[in-house]
């Protein structure tokens, strides 16, 4: 399913939540969740997670090079703890009592040689995950790292697309609007952006607008 997802048009949400679900189902885990780099922000952020309170993912960061999944982005190799509550670097450990947590896989993500996130496996009983399951767990990452890049990508080609249209749309109004008004183009320019501040919508609705009613007037 994580396969097919790479060739879907799922969302991020998506298809972070398919991937923690599925995780936790096949290795009949407590608890499994996604956290995934903020490049600006230099810190990690709790993307996805199962089987936990919502106010786990209220706003849960951790910086760079802090904690389990700080390490495993900063070696790129898998990290496996079997008590989380012995563990010096788990900075969680409020939490895992909580919710019952013992043993944990932590997976890097990655697309080709870039880390993209960490995927965390938990259990609720001390269990040492066997090299064939570290090894599933790595491929289930690495998959997951492809589909949530190629997301990212199809979002930032779809607001590209979005910006070059907009842009397109606003310099023919812009024309428009100085040739009818014999006005000069920063005039023109200031005219839509004004309107759209009035109006309290978008500047290519506005151009939109001002080019339908231009070619309104044409047909008549």
């Amino acid at each position: 399913k994580i396969s097919s997802a790479i060739v879907s048009d799922l969302y991020l949400e998506d298809i972070l939540k398919l991937i923690v679900t599925l995780t936790a189902n096949v290795m009949k885990a407590k608890v499994c969740n996604v956290w995934l780099i903020d490049e600006k922000k230099q810190e990690f952020n709790i993307k996805a997670t199962q089987s936990m309170h919502q106010e786990y993912l209220n706003k849960r960061t951790i910086k760079l090079n802090e904690g389990i999944v700080g390490l495993v982005a900063k070696e790129k190799k898998p990290k496996i703890i079997f008590d989380v509550l012995k563990e010096k670097r788990y900075k969680a450990k409020k939490l895992a009592r909580k919710e019952g947590l013992v043993s944990m896989a932590s997976i890097p993500m990655m697309v080709k040689d870039k880390i993209i996130g960490v995927l965390n496996v938990y259990t609720n009983r001390p269990y040492e995950f066997t090299k064939a399951e570290i090894s599933l767990l790595s491929t289930i990452a690495n998959q997951a790292a492809v589909a949530i890049e190629k997301t990212e990508l199809i979002v930032r080609t779809k607001i590209i697309q979005e910006e070059l249209d907009t842009r397109k749309k606003t310099e023919r109004a812009k024309g428009i609007l100085m040739e009818e008004k014999n006005i000069n183009e920063s005039e023109a320019f200031s005219l839509i952006r004004k309107s759209s501040m009035d109006k309290r919508i978008s500047m290519k609705e506005i151009a939109e607008a001002i080019i339908l009613s231009y070619e309104i007037r044409k047909i008549k």
